[in-house]
């Protein structure tokens, strides 16, 4: 179970990895075929408050099943049925093998009339939705039924603007954090280390940093007379990567746009040379785990368990070091280089492709009011927490300040809520608020909230917007990047290690372009121009 603990908890924080969702279609059918109810389904249905059909409607749903607890058995969603007389038949898939049996129904024609959870991807949209009218525009049912959603949109017209496709249709809700911070596990230093070094405050350069990863590697702050810390833990750099680069000014990993509006492509930045510069420094001296490139996640937190890691990234500090999440493991601020003041990347607050409506749907208004509930605090605070009055109750239910109750049989608080609700291990259709998670933060959550707020919020930007692109651009992009890549990877290895000297950076640069680099910046710039202007 902790490996799903620690997979709802990044997925509450919307701490997973931001994916450029890409696609693009044309259609000839009519843009709203199949978004409007019959007639009799129309008459059944309450315009506002609950139940929100007169006579009960059954659906069939197809969502991600983290096998746990089987969703027609689930607090929540019999809640639900009860509360709005829509009744769901569940036609679940496991999580590992969802994307492969979702695929599966699309092609075979037997899908459901509402996929739930399960991130459709931007192609997918277009190809059941512009291209094949599988899936049904919801932006007419959005502002006739859904005014959670609608209002949500309304405030944060970027959000709309990214979840609309180039004909301008929205195929599929999102999942929304109004309070989301950051955009991957934070670096945290090692807090026994800084103390035993005298440092009363974090590195805020390079210089200053390289001397604290020195002086841990000689001076044996875990205090066991060996030379057995090790400075800067990594997995792959895939987990320290971006924190890094902004000490370089790129605050994507892939592609990012600037304040200005330009759009890079991070490898071949010259930021990205200071940042192999930097860490080839590190190699060199052994103040970079030279396990770095073989390494799992489960052997670099065993050297965390170890006290022998003093820099290092997760979700949290203690799921490296082990123990209770404690305020002593300060956060890494990103450092200023010689190349000018840190930036740092700021999550969407956006998760796509979550909810869709199928062309089967007989009741897309019902269905449109039935997920609108999630897009409220009340709404939300019931999908994330279960029921009220099973691990929950309000404490002052007229601001939303909610309190915690015992769990049933003294049994795991995180297990027992997943028996409860579809929203653990997965994405779903909701909005999360402070609100929404109001009396539910501790001391060290509110540590957590102010040491984002000091040391990332500042110096924070979503790095690009999550766009579509055309079907001919997105082949194109798919193309490039299958080789690009795997090149990238092989030569940021290469430079970091020694392998490959920088001073043949040039000759670098001069492959990337010839593998379309500069193909793939064009791309997404119109990509982002476009979605700039709104259209």
């Amino acid at each position: 179970m902790q490996k799903w603990k620690k997979t709802w908890a990044l997925l509450m924080s919307m701490t997973l990895i931001f994916t450029m969702l890409a696609g693009c279609g044309s259609s000839d059918k009519p843009a709203a075929e199949g978004s409007k109810g019959s007639e009799e389904a129309l008459s059944n249905l309450n315009q506002e408050g609950f139940p929100i059909v007169k006579e009960p409607i059954t659906l069939t749903m197809m969502g991600q099943d983290v096998g746990i607890q089987n969703w027609k058995d689930m607090a929540l969603l019999k809640q639900m049925e009860e509360k709005t007389g829509i009744k769901f038949e569940y036609r679940n898939a496991p999580l590992d093998s969802f994307d492969t049996k979702r695929n599966l129904v699309f092609a075979s024609g037997d899908y459901p009339d509402v996929f739930f959870s399960g991130q459709l991807q931007s192609a997918d949209e277009i190809n059941y939705g512009s291209s094949q009218g599988v899936l049904i525009p919801l932006e007419g049912l959005i502002e006739k039924y859904a005014p959670n959603l609608n209002k949500i949109l309304n405030d944060n017209p970027d959000i709309r603007k990214s979840i609309t496709t180039p004909d301008g249709h929205i195929y599929s809700l999102p999942s929304i954090d109004l309070d989301a911070g950051w955009y991957r596990g934070p670096l945290w230093y090692n807090g026994k280390f800084l103390k035993k070094l005298g440092m009363d405050k974090v590195p805020s350069t390079t210089d200053e940093l390289y001397t604290y990863l020195k002086r841990v590697k000689e001076e044996d702050p875990n205090g066991n007379g060996k030379k057995d810390e090790i400075p800067l833990v990594s997995v792959k750099l895939d987990d320290i990567r971006m924190w890094l680069f902004g000490s370089w000014g790129m605050y994507g990993e892939f592609i990012y746009a600037d304040k200005a509006g330009k759009v890079h492509y991070s490898p071949m930045e010259e930021g990205y040379k200071g940042y192999l510069t930097f860490l080839n420094k590190l190699w060199n001296e052994e103040l970079l785990d030279h396990e770095t490139f073989s390494q799992t996640d489960e052997q670099k937190k065993a050297k965390g368990k170890n006290n022998q890691v003093a820099l290092f990234a997760d979700y949290h500090a203690y799921f490296t070091l082990g123990g209770e999440p404690s305020m002593t493991d300060p956060m890494y601020a990103p450092v200023k280089s010689e190349m000018g003041e840190p930036v740092a990347a700021k999550h969407p607050g956006l998760m796509k492709g979550v909810f869709a409506i199928t062309n089967k749907n007989k009741n897309p208004e019902a269905t449109m009011r039935w997920v609108d509930f999630f897009y409220s605090v009340e709404g939300s605070e019931l999908l994330s927490y279960g029921p009220e009055g099973t691990l929950w109750e309000y404490a002052n239910k007229e601001d939303h300040t909610k309190k915690q109750l015992p769990v049933p049989d003294g049994k795991d608080r995180e297990d027992y809520r997943a028996t409860l609700t579809p929203d653990y291990g997965t994405i779903v259709p909701k909005v999360m608020t402070e609100e929404v998670k109001r009396g539910f933060e501790g001391e060290f959550e509110k540590w957590l909230k102010k040491e984002t707020e000091e040391k990332i919020n500042p110096i924070a930007k979503v790095p690009f917007p999550s766009v579509y692109l055309s079907e001919a651009d997105q082949q194109q992009v798919s193309s490039l990047r299958s080789d690009l890549d795997t090149y990238v990877k092989q030569m940021e290895a290469k430079f970091v290690t020694g392998q490959e000297p920088l001073a043949n950076w040039d000759k670098y640069i001069g492959t990337l372009k010839k593998m379309g680099a500069e193909k793939i910046v064009e791309i997404y710039q119109k990509a982002y121009d476009q979605w700039n202007s709104g259209k």
